[in-house]
């Protein structure tokens, strides 16, 4: 079965911020016992709800109030999650399939489209682009409003949206006017909930009297951050192994990096400390590298946060079993692309949503101290 896990970039920094409004819809195919349609909102890259053509439709707390302010977007929302949407991706996957002889099989259909806006600049960037069996389809080129077809299977599919006038005036209208608006109107809403910022607690872990030392970080918002080791105050880039982000249950976020003992003398313990450090942030978290306060897990340590260590690799698992069929997503270099649909381990480099399933988390403890930063989709567009 093809394994499908939605993954974001989140964007934060202290002066100018570029906000994002994304929607993805996946319709499937072959999938049993799963929704042929769903569809994930964000709302500068926090999560604002889901909803699927079984009539599931959840947003989260933040939104009610824009909701009860505005009814008017709820129930387009509800058009576009179990009428618009459904009819446009059911009666779009059954004609691909068509086309393309595929009369069995599991087969993806998947849209991205909203926009980004900077708060400083006012610009604003539309998209819009489809992605089928885990490869790119179509995607629109908005300043020309032609339709890009990177296979030879779209290009039917690119002239027919290319001539339709329609379809052109609707996805300049939402893609520039309609998303960037109601962005700043889910910022201003939500700014205390999507612009906080929330510091870690980080702690130092190790399995077993060999295994390398982790210093991990647990319970920061939002997730461009930094973690890593130092020796007399200069960074180390050799004998250490760098975790990626990972989302706690609450909506925080936790990472480590492990340090390789095999290289570090006793006597030298005092020279290592481990550095956390939060975008927009004034102060590090600077944590000495001390074996009394180190948490392991032999010897039964009560103090050994187990569920941290491998609450990620767990939770991993049951969240990727609960969303399968929806698609990955990636941000890399500036550019969207698409990874293979095929069944695979995730790669957390940027931050998963998580729809159906809670990931499993813990946040520890322990004592640091603080250094003082010195400077060195949706509207359906398509139908």
């Amino acid at each position: 079965m093809k394994m499908l896990i939605l993954l974001f970039v989140f964007l934060h920094v202290s002066s100018s911020v570029k906000h994002t409004l994304r929607f993805f819809f996946t319709a499937s195919s072959g999938i049993p016992n799963f929704p042929e349609v769903m569809a994930v909102g964000m709302a500068a890259d926090i999560l604002m709800g889901y909803c699927d053509d079984d009539r599931n439709f959840k947003p989260k707390h933040w939104m009610e109030k824009i909701f009860d302010d505005d009814p008017q977007q709820l129930d387009w929302y509800h058009y576009l999650c179990f009428e618009n949407e459904p009819n446009f991706f059911k009666s779009s996957i059954t004609s691909l399939k068509r086309r393309l002889n595929q009369s069995e099989g599991v087969h993806i259909l998947q849209r991205m489209n909203g926009c980004d806006w900077d708060d400083e600049t006012g610009e604003v960037v539309g998209f819009n682009q489809y992605g089928y069996d885990g490869e790119d389809f179509l995607s629109l080129d908005l300043e020309s409003q032609t339709w890009i077809a990177p296979k030879l299977e779209a290009v039917t599919t690119k002239l027919r949206w290319d001539a339709d006038r329609a379809r052109k005036k609707y996805n300049e209208m939402y893609l520039i006017q309609v998303f960037p608006a109601r962005l700043k109107t889910y910022v201003e809403y939500g700014k205390d909930f999507l612009l906080r910022t929330d510091l870690p607690s980080v702690s130092l872990l190790q399995k077993t009297p060999s295994s390398p030392v982790s210093c991990h970080a647990t319970g920061f918002y939002p997730d461009k951050a930094d973690l890593f080791w130092r020796k007399d105050g200069e960074q180390l880039h050799e004998d250490v192994d760098h975790g990626e982000i990972l989302p706690n249950k609450d909506g925080t976020f936790q990472m480590r990096v492990d340090l390789n003992l095999s290289s570090v003398r006793p006597e030298d313990w005092s020279r290592y400390d481990c550095v956390f450090q939060l975008s927009g942030v004034k102060n590090h978290i600077i944590t000495k590298l001390d074996k009394d306060q180190i948490r392991t897990n032999w010897g039964g340590d009560p103090q050994f946060p187990v569920a941290a260590v491998i609450g990620a690799v767990v939770g991993l698992l049951l969240l990727a079993a609960c969303i399968s069929g929806l698609f990955i997503w990636r941000k890399k270099n500036n550019e969207v692309f698409q990874v293979s649909s095929q069944e695979t381990i995730v790669n957390f480099h940027q931050t998963q949503v998580q729809v159906q399933c809670d990931h499993i988390s813990d946040r520890s403890d322990t004592n640091v101290t603080v250094e003082e930063n010195t400077p060195g989709a949706t509207t359906s567009g398509e139908k």
